[in-house]
Formats: structure tokens, C-alpha cells, sequence
């Protein structure tokens, strides 16, 4: 198990206090373009309950947030079927940076600059426990994925592909 330190607050995990929801806090050591395989091996969980926080846009250049499993990949096409949208493509890192306030490697859906809608892919939902970026790079938190719809108000869609 990662080592316990302190970790600084987080506008993430300023949100999650405010809403009084219990998280567990997981640092570990990041590593460039590792991506959830990393997070999940520094971790000892499987990847499939790491879940990555996308953020993406459609036609229109508005902003959303993805979540989907850590081992799975959107397919931009089904999401955009989902939510009546003509296409979604993901934001370019200096954008999503721009709309999320997170550098990318460390972009946590609670606590975001601008509010964005929130999708989620249906079976995360079915997890016991979720591990999601805290805010920062190699800083997740393990939380019960209710909670993404209780505070987020994520909405459930099905547009996962296995990688």
C-alpha cells in the first residue's frame, strides 16, 4: 500500500469535505504518460477500478467530463448517441487545463473551475469502491462511486470500448 504522508488540500477534496463524504487518500509516485496502469500497479487494485476523469467537448466547443474505467477507452461516437450531441472529441491539454483548473495526469471531476456537465459509464456505478484523481498528480482518492451522482450529478451513459 502507498506510503501514508500528508497530502495539502485540493479544490477536490475541499469539495468532498464540504459534502461530508468519506474518501480514502492514495498518493503515489506519478509517472509521465503511465496513465492508470501505473496508478493501479502503485495502488495493488485492479485498473478497472481506477477511473479516469476526461475531459472532452462537442461540436459546439462546450465542455464535458468523461469518467470511464482505467482499463476501457470512450467511444466518442456512442457518447456523443447518448447525449443527443452530433460529435465529442477530447480537449486539447491546454484547453481542458483551462475549463478543469488541473494539470492533465492530475484533472479530478469534483472541485473543477467551470462546471461541466458529468457522464459516467454505467458499470462504474456497480463498483463497491471507486479510486479517482484527488487534484494533483499521483494523488487519487478511493470513494463509494455513488457519490459521483450525489454530488456530481453524473449521469450514467454506455459508451465503453476495452482497450
Amino acid at each position: 500500500m502507498a506510503k501514508k504522508e500528508h497530502i495539502s488540500e485540493t479544490p477536490a477534496t475541499q469539495l468532498l469535505r464540504k459534502h461530508k463524504v468519506a474518501f480514502s487518500e492514495h498518493p503515489y509516485d506519478y509517472e509521465d504518460h503511465g496513465g492508470t496502469t501505473v496508478s493501479a500497479r502503485e495502488l495493488g487494485v485492479d485498473e478497472h477500478h481506477v477511473v479516469k476523469t476526461l475531459v472532452m467537448q462537442d461540436e459546439a466547443a462546450k465542455p464535458l467530463i468523461v469518467l470511464m474505467h482505467g482499463d476501457c477507452k470512450v467511444s466518442t461516437k456512442n457518447l456523443a448517441r447518448a447525449i443527443g450531441c452530433k460529435s465529442v472529441e477530447p480537449c486539447k491539454p491546454e484547453v481542458a487545463q483551462r475549463h478543469s483548473g488541473y494539470q492533465v495526469g492530475g484533472t479530478s471531476p469534483f472541485g473543477t473551475r467551470k462546471a461541466m456537465p458529468v457522464y459516467v459509464e454505467q458499470s462504474i456505478l456497480d463498483l463497491e469502491t471507486i479510486y479517482i484523481n484527488g487534484g494533483r498528480r499521483g494523488y487519487l482518492v478511493g470513494i463509494a462511486p455513488q457519490v459521483l451522482v450525489d454530488v456530481l450529478n453524473a449521469r450514467p451513459v454506455n459508451c465503453a470500448l476495452a482497450d
